[in-house]
């Protein structure tokens, strides 16, 4: 069974039919072609690889249909840099090599990006446990929590 979806994805408007258990993420990818949004724990919720903002909060597409998204807005890794400039966040993790092989990073920087909004004067503590969604096998998170704490200075 399909239903109609219209889903705003980095300002553009997709209205497709789709399946009724065809999963946010797979929409994101296959209809949308954004795929910088990945998956990582094979649609388990436990990696954070697959992390964008609804309306502004991070959420992980793994675990949500692409009905449950229906008029909703979101905004990929792709939607984060705004007329080709980075945002302080997307910079500080280049200049503090907070990524390695960068699978998890579109994750990261989505769930950080939302978490600076709410906080923005974190502690290290605080970063640290806001990263507690997204596993990284490569970086240790020295180099990541450094960068948000860069990326928090240059916002205030």
């Amino acid at each position: 069974m399909n239903t109609t979806v219209n889903i705003t994805i980095n300002g553009e408007i997709y209205e497709e039919s789709v399946p009724n258990r065809l999963l946010l993420v797979d929409f994101i990818r296959e209809v949308a072609a954004q795929t910088g949004t990945h998956v990582g724990c094979t649609y388990e919720g436990v990696c954070g690889a697959c992390t964008i903002q609804l309306d502004g909060e991070a959420v992980k597409s793994c675990l949500m249909l692409a009905v449950q998204a229906d008029g909703h807005d979101i905004t990929t890794v792709e939607g984060l840099a705004k007329d080709g400039e980075l945002t302080p966040l997307q910079i500080a993790f280049n200049e503090h090599h907070a990524l390695q092989c960068g699978y998890c990073t579109p994750g990261i920087l989505m769930n950080m990006d939302e978490f600076l909004k709410k906080n923005p004067d974190p502690t290290e503590e605080e970063i640290r446990h806001g990263l507690i969604g997204n596993l990284c096998r490569c970086t240790g998170y020295a180099h990541i929590v450094e960068a948000v704490k860069d990326a928090a200075t240059k916002l205030a």
